[in-house]
């Protein structure tokens, strides 16, 4: 069966999938695969597959928001998959958590507008245990700051006259702000899948440690490279214990 809007065809979908923002990234990560070969590339979505250790994975770029996110995860587990993991960047509220650290998404806060279309208010965006665990065990095994806990899923990203929610997120414990996770998590508990998401930090969201954004440095770079090999190594570990 042919994916309307990602143009793949489901018989190409594994039941592992990595999931990323950028279509650029989609292609680094796939690299990292043997014998990747590219399915499709329609709008956002770029979409690759490949393996690790004989695990089959899919590599599929989801866009920036949660909106356009949410058909990619929708037609992915549509597809077949039923493990996906978000690698993607955020933007800190700790010091503790500078530019480059990782941070593994226990729970999603939904400020979106996505998900209150999809569930009620107050049904929580929380990650897969088993990935989450998997994801940190991964994590660690790199060298940095790594921490797992609460990040918040925020629609906008440049301000306008209404203040970001940041400083009382960030009295609430939550670590980090990004663009897509709530609705992953959602989105999978909803369909029976299962989920997980890990970010390198990109910069300060906090205004009182925001310095002049850059999420181009080589500190960033090598976070990425980090998550990206911590997503596939847990994947391959899922998909072992799973046999």
């Amino acid at each position: 069966m042919l994916m309307p809007i990602l143009q793949v065809n489901s018989e190409d979908i594994p039941e592992y999938a990595i999931v990323c923002g950028d279509p650029k990234r989609a292609a680094v990560i796939a690299a990292q695969l043997d014998n990747p070969r590219e399915l499709a590339f329609s709008r956002e979505y770029r979409s690759f597959v490949g393996t690790r250790d004989g695990v089959e994975i899919a590599v599929v770029s989801h866009g920036v928001g949660c909106p356009g996110a949410a058909v990619c995860f929708e037609e992915l587990i549509r597809a077949g998959a039923k493990t996906l993991i978000r690698v993607g960047t955020a933007g800190s509220y700790s010091a503790d958590h500078p530019a480059g650290s990782l941070i593994v998404s226990t729970a999603a806060v939904r400020t979106d507008g996505l998900t209150r279309q999809l569930v009620p208010d107050g049904f929580p965006a929380v990650a897969d245990s088993d990935v989450t665990e998997a994801l940190y065990r991964a994590a660690r095994a790199s060298e940095g700051v790594v921490q797992k806990g609460i990040t918040v899923t925020l629609d906008v990203f440049f301000n306008g006259v209404e203040e970001f929610p940041h400083k009382k997120f960030k009295q609430a414990g939550a670590l980090a702000v990004e663009m897509e996770i709530s609705a992953l998590y959602v989105i999978a508990t909803l369909r029976g899948a299962r989920a997980g998401a890990i970010v390198a930090l990109d910069g300060y969201a906090d205004a009182d440690l925001a310095e002049e954004y850059d999420p181009n440095t080589n500190t960033v770079a090598n976070a990425i490279q980090r998550e990206i090999e911590a997503a596939i190594q847990a994947t391959v570990q899922l998909a072992k214990q799973a046999e």
